[in-house]
């Protein structure tokens, strides 16, 4: 570390990877379960639901002067460990400390009217089975992720966060660590949207797959009540 004739100090890029990288390390010791999140290059997310997960938290006045500060963080691989659970998300941050921040994120489950009309308007989108089977999310189903109080993306008001760091600010640079990060966490398991938000996956898969089996029994001059069970559904695409 650099000090000036002040005393303030400059740590570089690589002091903190360092620094965080033997953190890690002690850390993992004691609890080998940890998922740090490692992202190549500055690009913290690449697929167009982890990148709308981003520009949704900017898009709001509480966070959109506080998000960026911790982009840094990430692509410095200081975020040690992010689990993803229902309704919250748990991670460790490497921070200016001797011993790195715990951040917890609580976010409300989707409102269950809100999450009916999403099912709906997904299920009518019959080309999107193929992808959601893969745990994949077509583009033309972002519009049920953004869409601002009925999409899957949380509001301000829907998310409380706490971090052990002395930073009393509303959103401390750890804070906005974590949200970051978890973009990128998002696009490699992007079935944990569903985990996060507390709502069942499977929900979309059946009501795509009963609104194509009825329009090919309807073009079949048929009628169809059948429902298709959440085992079945799980069994099918290997859930």
């Amino acid at each position: 570390m650099w000090r000036n004739s002040y005393g303030y100090g400059y740590t570089s890029v690589a002091e903190k990877k360092a620094k965080a990288q033997k953190q890690f390390e002690k850390l993992k010791k004691k609890n080998p379960d940890m998922k740090p999140v490692v992202v190549e290059g500055r690009r913290i997310a690449k697929t167009w639901w982890g990148k709308a997960w981003v520009d949704n938290l900017k898009s709001y006045a509480d966070y959109s002067n506080r998000i960026g500060r911790g982009s840094a963080y990430v692509t410095n691989g200081m975020v040690l460990d992010l689990q993803i659970s229902t309704g919250r998300i748990d991670a460790v941050v490497a921070g200016s400390g001797s011993k790195p921040y715990n951040v917890s994120v609580v976010i409300e489950g989707v409102d269950k009217r809100n999450w009916k009309a999403i099912t709906t308007v997904c299920g009518k989108s019959i080309a999107n089975i193929d992808m959601l089977a893969e745990g994949k999310f077509p583009k033309a189903m972002e519009t049920l992720f953004t869409q601002k109080g009925k999409g899957l993306f949380p509001s301000p008001d829907e998310i409380r966060f706490s971090c052990s760091c002395p930073d009393w600010a509303y959103m401390c640079k750890h804070v906005a660590a974590v949200m970051y990060a978890t973009a990128a966490r998002l696009d490699e398991e992007p079935l944990l949207f569903f985990t996060l938000r507390n709502v069942d996956f499977t929900d979309l898969l059946k009501r795509s797959v009963e609104e194509k089996m009825d329009n090919m029994l309807k073009n079949a001059d048929k009628k169809t009540s059948r429902m298709m069970g959440d085992a079945d559904a799980k069994e099918l695409f290997g859930i």
